[in-house]
């Protein structure tokens, strides 16, 4: 698909403002999009907007279609009023400037429940809205109710310690669960009911402010989910449920050990007979959620990184060739021509590159990366128009804390090459990624801030401390909007 000249900003939902702990879908999101497109900016970036589970990774959900619902505003269901004032009594004091997970999944959880307990007893419209919601989604929805249910009966613990008998889904078993658990299954239904609700009105009101939405889809989904759990036979795991191989990539330059995700990995042969039935119901569902898809590792489609499971870490493993274009083909042939934006980053070899431009998919430019010498490919002099520049992601340092930590070389030529002091580094960036050809330019708003390591959403491989990061309320000022707003006319974005 063919995109047009824009520019945009990366901040995940749960970074915005509110008094609740967390960013959410309510009142701050909407203020978001209106000063977003006040700025004339035509993109907002998202992660993975899944429901997350332990180390709280958007990258590792419960779900590859379901929605989290820590975004669920409660600001909309006093409005709508699924709560009271008083069932927000016991609300803690929270830290504004970082989301305080733990006390988080103690709190909304609790109030969440409140409001199931208010739609129970609800009738009208709104039962009718749940019931046709239920219905539309059971593909998905009903293995992910009941599979949360079972979670929350024994204590969250990963399905892989669950009884033998729920483990590997027998007969008796799941009817007995089913029966036993049917509350429960209602009201995790009921919570995806209210965040697909809300992000619903975020989305429609984004495309009335003319701003397109990019998300993520991960190409691997986590162990503990209702993806793996439901469909064992889509991936590499033994008799007892366990991965025999899992995900990752090798050593290299920043990781000697490489990186062990952990993820399990496809039986592509099974996907491919089923003519990549369940990617397919993926790709349909998250094209629901968001204009443009961002691939993360599409590395991996033309050949991934395979460990055996129980490595302490990434370093034995071998490439196994992915299923590359026969893949495309089939989304093409029953989808159409995709808005994806291809992450192209890592070790990186020709077939990937070829395969990227056999479906002519943007990749990714990181001008974080780009200068070790005047022969760096992220630098924009070798852009194609065909690619998406970024002054860097969710995974790296804010622009800022790269330069302060980065090598004396580096910092040397990229002064030399972009014709600057330093001084302000992060709106130097953010400047030669809008002046370049590339046809989308984006930068986490922690640049535009400029904002050091302090502000940075993740750290790839470190437990513990990531995507706490929220914005200060006085983030958004007119100054800001209008230099944001003066760069995409100069630059045509």
């Amino acid at each position: 698909m063919k995109f047009n000249r824009s520019a945009g900003i990366l901040l995940h939902p749960t970074s915005l403002t509110g008094p609740y702990g967390i960013g959410d879908l309510g009142p701050a999101a909407f203020e978001w999009l209106d000063w977003l497109a006040e700025s004339g900016c035509k993109l907002w970036q998202v992660l993975p907007l899944g429901p997350t589970s332990y180390g709280d990774s958007p990258y590792q959900c419960f779900s590859a279609f379901a929605g989290n619902p820590y975004m669920i505003s409660p600001d909309i269901l006093l409005e709508q009023g699924l709560l009271k004032q008083e069932d927000l009594a016991d609300m803690p004091a929270w830290d504004d400037q970082r989301v305080d997970f733990g006390r988080l999944y103690l709190w909304k959880p609790a109030l969440l429940e409140r409001a199931f307990q208010h739609f129970s007893s609800a009738t009208g419209p709104v039962k009718a809205e749940f019931d046709s919601f239920c219905a539309e989604n059971a593909g998905w929805l009903d293995d992910y109710a009941l599979f949360m249910a079972i979670k929350e009966t024994y204590d969250g613990g990963a399905w892989d310690l669950w009884p033998k008998a729920l483990r590997l889904r027998e007969t008796t078993a799941m009817q007995e669960a089913r029966r036993t658990l049917a509350g429960l299954v209602v009201r995790f239904s009921f919570y995806q009911f209210l965040f697909f609700r809300q992000w619903k009105n975020v989305l429609e009101y984004a495309h009335e402010k003319g701003v397109q939405i990019i998300g993520d889809i991960p190409i691997f989904v986590a162990f503990d989910s209702s993806d793996v759990w439901a469909h064992p036979d889509l991936f590499y795991l033994d008799k007892d449920g366990n991965p025999t191989v899992v995900a990752g990539v090798p050593p290299d330059y920043f990781s000697p050990t490489g990186q062990l995700w952990g993820n399990p990995l496809y039986k592509w042969e099974v996907h491919k007979a089923s003519g990549y039935a369940w990617w397919l119901e993926r790709i349909r569902a998250t094209l629901k959620l968001v204009d443009i898809l961002r691939i993360d590792h599409f590395r991996g489609f033309a050949g991934y990184w395979e460990i055996p499971a129980g490595k302490p870490t990434a370093e034995i493993g071998c490439w196994v060739p992915g299923p590359a274009a026969d893949f495309f083909n089939a989304v093409q042939a029953n989808l159409g021509s995709l808005p994806i934006l291809a992450e192209d980053l890592g070790v990186i070899t020709p077939d990937v590159v070829a395969l990227r431009e056999q479906f002519d998919l943007p990749g990714m430019k990181i001008l974080q990366f780009a200068f070790s010498g005047p022969d760096n490919p992220f630098l924009p002099h070798s852009y194609p128009k065909n690619c998406a520049v970024y002054t860097g992601t969710h995974d790296n340092d804010t622009t800022r804390g790269w330069y302060e930590r980065a090598p004396e070389t580096e910092k040397d030529f990229a002064r030399r090459y972009l014709q600057i002091d330093g001084s302000q580094i992060a709106w130097d960036l953010i400047q030669h990624a809008w002046n370049s050809v590339a046809v989308f330019s984006l930068a986490p708003l922690q640049d535009f801030l400029e904002l050091g390591t302090a502000a940075r959403m993740n750290y790839p491989s470190k437990l513990g401390g990531n995507w706490e990061w929220r914005m200060n309320g006085e983030a958004l000022s007119d100054g800001l909007q209008k230099r944001i707003k003066e760069m995409n006319w100069l630059y045509q974005r």
